[in-house]
């Protein structure tokens, strides 16, 4: 298999690579990577200080076959690597039991134990921004795939990374470089739309539904582009994660300008570098209720079996949140209560006692996986609520079942209650 002399300037050991010389884990990776740069019009390539790997989640043969190949090469990744969510949950094995798909279970615990073995983290979150070796610094070169964590990381922490398919972020962790272009560049972090929700009510922007709306409605227009929303002056990172990973299931976002908040937007100007905007829009309710409307595909008569928090994976904050809620109290017996999170956050849920209290109330903690994609987890068999716009976004294509979308509270007291408070 031959490659054509690349357009860009490598080093003597990635040259060595392309041409074989180290195996052929790494002629493929540095070929990908060079395929990429030709692909993107990058002229260069930039090191990349840490990543966080989709490819860690098993999506069928393919991605077991390529780890296996990693590791009868021996590779080592070139900087600090970091797992994504997993399709099960090695904590609670029951939520996707491998007797109901036993080729795609058996087949996702292989993946984590060779990427594990290849020195992978075993963070399996989606979230890895919510533990400190997978929080990338202001102006880092990383690389980002799960689609939630590329656009934190790059609104939120001001770090630069494209979304990396499977394959291709691995090969980039080898490698320790990507190309550079895209999100990795100043230009293509310019702001060129800008959204003004300065004229909605102040009832409607403290509701806790808006993150997750603003970020449907931002998805919907802007699909992969950058955008600057002015007229927010405070959002927290919980709030912050609801914008970001809603837009990016909704339209492919990997950035947005939150104008007085995020660290690349201290003004609009400074989100357009000093460029005129496309255009400016304003938000309006009409829009958000629309946004409500795409999230909801329930009647609401039907009878709620479950509810589902945790997408992206729930932070210790809004796991304290959830457990003030329950103030004690037992969910329905007809409910299933789901949580998802990570194994860093259930630690510290353990020394706080929360993980006892939300047994106590009938929650389920589950780790290391979501519940929004198949095999179909147990416990989801009717109704769903939940409060995250990207499970109800995604689930509705994924799991064929009714789902409803509210805030967090209102999904506690319809679990409690055993039926859907609307």
């Amino acid at each position: 298999m031959t490659h054509s002399a690349p357009s860009i300037e490598l080093h003597d050991h990635e040259q060595r690579w392309l041409a074989g010389e180290s195996g052929e884990a790494m002629e493929l990776a540095m070929k990908l990577i060079v395929s990429a740069a030709e692909v993107s019009g990058a002229s260069e390539l930039v090191a990349i200080e840490m990543a966080h790997l989709n490819s860690t989640h098993y999506s069928g043969q393919m991605s077991l076959d390529f780890a296996e190949m990693l590791l009868a090469n021996k590779v080592t990744f070139a900087v600090p690597a970091h797992s994504n969510a997993s399709v099960i949950s090695c904590s609670s094995p029951e939520f996707r039991p491998e007797a109901n798909d036993p080729i795609t279970v058996a087949g996702a615990r292989r993946v984590m134990e060779i990427y594990e073995e290849l020195g992978c983290s075993a963070m399996w979150t989606c979230a890895p921004y919510q533990q400190p070796e997978g929080r990338a610094s202001l102006g880092q070169h990383v690389i980002g795939s799960e689609s939630n964590a590329v656009g934190f990381t790059n609104t939120v922490l001001g770090a630069r990374t494209n979304k990396y398919g499977d394959l291709l972020d691995v090969a980039g962790a080898l490698v320790g470089r990507v190309p550079m272009a895209g999100l990795h560049t100043d230009a293509g972090r310019r702001a060129t739309e800008v959204f003004d929700v300065s004229a909605l009510p102040a009832e409607t922007t403290s509701d806790p539904n808006f993150p997750h709306l603003l970020g449907v409605v931002l998805g919907r227009a802007v699909h992969s582009g950058v955008a600057a929303v002015i007229g927010i002056d405070h959002l927290t990172e919980d709030e912050l994660k609801a914008v970001t990973s809603a837009g990016a299931a909704s339209g492919g976002i990997g950035l947005v300008h939150i104008v007085g908040v995020t660290p690349e937007a201290p003004t609009l100007e400074a989100a357009a570098q000093g460029a005129v905007p496309s255009r400016v829009s304003e938000i309006t309710t009409d829009m958000l209720s629309g946004a409500t409307d795409i999230l909801t595909s329930a009647t609401g008569d039907e009878p709620l079996r479950a509810v589902c928090v945790g997408t992206p994976h729930f932070s210790v904050a809004e796991c304290i949140e959830t457990v003030e809620l329950l103030a004690g109290r037992h969910v329905a017996s007809s409910v299933s209560f789901i949580v998802t999170t990570s194994r860093a956050v259930a630690t510290e849920l353990n020394l706080r006692g929360l993980d006892d209290a939300f047994a106590e109330s009938g929650v389920e903690l589950v780790l290391d996986t979501c519940s929004y994609y198949p095999p179909h987890p147990t416990g989801i068999d009717g109704l769903t609520l939940t409060n995250s716009a990207k499970w109800a976004y995604y689930a509705q294509g994924m799991l064929n079942v009714p789902i409803g979308f509210a805030s967090l509270e209102r999904c506690v007291e319809s679990a409690v209650a055993g039926r859907w408070i609307r």
